[in-house]
C-alpha cells in the first residue's frame, strides 16, 4: 500500500472524493484547508489500484498548475493484510512515474556515466585478457549500459520521443567511447589471444539469442515487478560490455575476423534486449496516461517491434550461414 497525498484547490476537493470511491480507496482523510485556500486530502491505495488512482487524478486535475500529488511508501501496516490481498499487491507493477523516474536517471549522459564506463572497460579489458571471470563479471556490473536500453523501451512503449533520443545518445557514447579505450589497449597492449574469456566472445551461436531474449525480458521484468535486486543479476546475463571490449581489442589488434564475431554478438545482445523489453512492457500494459498519447505509443512500439523483429531475423540467418 502507499498514501497519496493530493494538494488542490477547494474547488476540486468533490473530484478527488469521487476518485476515490470509484477506485475504493482503503482510507481517505481531510486536512485542515490552509490561508492559501488549497486544501489536503490523502489517501491510503493498495499497490494495484495505485497507477489507475493517479491517472483518474492528473486526467482530472491536470488544468490546475497550483496541485500537487505525491506519493509515499509505507514500510509496515498493522494489522497485516489478508493473503488474498497481499497477493493482488504481489502481481501489481510499479507506476508508469516510478518507472520512468528510475530509468531516466540510468540513461544520464554526464561524468559519472562517462568515468563508469571508463572504469569497466578497463576492468574488463583486463579481466578478458588474464582470463579472469570475476573481473569480468565484475566490470560488468559496474557498467552502465542496461540502463540507456531499458529507458529506450520505455520511452516507446509511453511515446517519448525526447526519453529515447536521450537514451539513444547516451548508449552510443557510452559503447563508442568503450571501443575506442579498447582499441588503444589492444594496439598497446600484449594480449594473450588464447585466453579463454576472450575467445567466448567471439564465438557467435543460434544459442546466443535465447540467452540475450531472456535476459531483456528479466531486465524489464525487474522494473515493472519492482524486483531491483534482480538487476545486478541481469546486468551480468545481459552482457553487452564484454564483446564491446573484444571487439576494441580485435580491432587494435588487427584481427578483423574476430572483431566481427564480437561486433555480431554485440549487436545480437542489443537486439534482444531492446525486442524482449518492448514485449515485456507491452504486455505488463506500461502505455501513457491520456487516450490520444497511449494511440500514439500503441502505434510506435508495433512499428518498433517489427523493426526489431526483422532485424533480428536477418541476424539469425546471418549466424546460420556463417557459422553453421
Amino acid at each position: 500500500m502507499k498514501y497519496i497525498e493530493i494538494v488542490v484547490e477547494a474547488s476540486s476537493i468533490n473530484k478527488v472524493l469521487e476518485i476515490a470511491k470509484e477506485h475504493e480507496a482503503s482510507d481517505l482523510r481531510l486536512g485542515v484547508m490552509g490561508d492559501d485556500g488549497m486544501q489536503l486530502i490523502r489517501l491510503l491505495v493498495t499497490d494495484d489500484k495505485i497507477q489507475s488512482v493517479l491517472d483518474s487524478l492528473q486526467s482530472a486535475l491536470r488544468t490546475q498548475p497550483s496541485t500537487w500529488i505525491i506519493v509515499l511508501p509505507i514500510e509496515i501496516s498493522l494489522p497485516m493484510p489478508s493473503k488474498s490481498d497481499s497477493k493482488e499487491e504481489d502481481s501489481a507493477i510499479e507506476t508508469r512515474e516510478a518507472i520512468y523516474k528510475e530509468v531516466e536517471k540510468n540513461a544520464a549522459l554526464n561524468i559519472n556515466f562517462v568515468v563508469l564506463i571508463v572504469l569497466a572497460t578497463i576492468v574488463v579489458a583486463i579481466g578478458l585478457i588474464e582470463n579472469n571471470v570475476a573481473v569480468v563479471i565484475g566490470g560488468m556490473v559496474i557498467a552502465p549500459l542496461l540502463g540507456s536500453n531499458l529507458a529506450f523501451g520505455l520511452g516507446t512503449a509511453l511515446g517519448d520521443f525526447s526519453l529515447m533520443r536521450k537514451s539513444i545518445l547516451t548508449f552510443l557514447v557510452g559503447i563508442t567511447l568503450a571501443i575506442a579505450l579498447s582499441v588503444v589497449i589492444g594496439a598497446f597492449w600484449p594480449l594473450n589471444t588464447a585466453s579463454p574469456e576472450l575467445v567466448l566472445r567471439t564465438k557467435v551461436g543460434l544459442d546466443s539469442f535465447p540467452l540475450a531474449l531472456a535476459s531483456g525480458a528479466a531486465a524489464a521484468l525487474s522494473l515493472t515487478a519492482k524486483l531491483s535486486s534482480v538487476l545486478v543479476g541481469v546486468m551480468v546475463a545481459v552482457a553487452l560490455l564484454p564483446p564491446a571490449v573484444t571487439l576494441g581489442l580485435m580491432l587494435g589488434l588487427g584481427d578483423i575476423n574476430h572483431a566481427f564475431n564480437a561486433g555480431l554478438l554485440l549487436t545480437i545482445n542489443v537486439v534482444c534486449i531492446n525486442l524482449a523489453t518492448k514485449i515485456v512492457l507491452l504486455i505488463k500494459g506500461v502505455h501513457p496516461h491520456t487516450w490520444y498519447k497511449t494511440k500514439k505509443a500503441k502505434r510506435a512500439i508495433i512499428i518498433y517491434i517489427l523493426a526489431w523483429f526483422v532485424t533480428l531475423t536477418i541476424l539469425i540467418l546471418v549466424v546460420y550461414h556463417a557459422f553453421h
